[in-house]
């Protein structure tokens, strides 16, 4: 049996096109906040849906990677496999990762593109000033102060996607109305089902940040 026919009959099976919804940004742009909103409400709608946070998956698959150039760009590498993977199998990945750097995110597209697999790119797109003063795990400050080095936004670069699927601006926005912003772009391209509009819920901020500290000490 092809690999393409063994998807044709999943997506059947599923009732889902498998697909990559890749949330880029700064730390603490709500990334990972918005991701969960998401995999709730897809999993409410009854598509099969995982979040795959790069915090966590640095304390696992990638944990012995730094934060080098060439890291850097294999982590990336790395996470975009494992989604290209889950999609492939039907599911709707949502992977939550700074991926700072343009070229690697295009190299992750185009390998989804090898694949038959769908990508869609969204920039949660918040300020720095709006991230530092956030700062839910306190790395802009141990970036400033110097106790951290190569730190995405003030010691290293991000370069923000410039043709991104969606661009969603989460200043004055709840993480749920941004979640809803992404469901309905993903409901205009015809990739999820539609569903009566309702309150989405998500996990508390200190929740999250809480579960990747403890994923990071293990």
């Amino acid at each position: 049996m092809s690999a393409l026919l063994a998807q044709v009959m999943r997506t059947g099976l599923l009732g889902q096109q498998g697909l990559t919804v890749w949330l880029t940004g700064l730390s603490g742009a709500g990334k990972s906040t918005i991701g969960a909103c998401l995999e709730q409400e897809l999993i409410a709608r009854h598509h099969l849906a995982y979040l795959l946070d790069a915090d966590v998956q640095r304390a696992g698959l990638n944990r012995d990677l730094g934060f080098s150039r060439s890291d850097r760009a294999e982590n990336v590498r790395r996470l975009g496999e494992l989604c290209g993977v889950l999609a492939q199998s039907g599911t709707i990945v949502i992977a939550a990762a700074i991926a700072p750097y343009e070229e690697d995110r295009r190299l992750v597209r185009e390998r989804h593109t090898e694949l038959g697999c769908t990508f869609v790119e969204i920039h949660v797109d918040t300020s720095l000033d709006e991230c530092m003063r956030r700062d839910p795990k306190g790395l802009y400050r141990r970036a400033i102060d110097g106790s951290l080095a190569q730190f995405t936004g003030i010691s290293a670069p991000y370069e923000a996607p410039r043709a991104p699927e969606l661009r969603v601006a989460t200043a004055g926005c709840a993480p749920q109305a941004s979640a809803a912003l992404v469901l309905a772009e993903l409901e205009r391209r015809e990739l999820i089902r539609g569903a009566t509009p309702r309150v989405i819920h998500s996990l508390p901020l200190d929740a999250l940040v809480r579960r990747k500290a403890e994923a990071l000490r293990r």
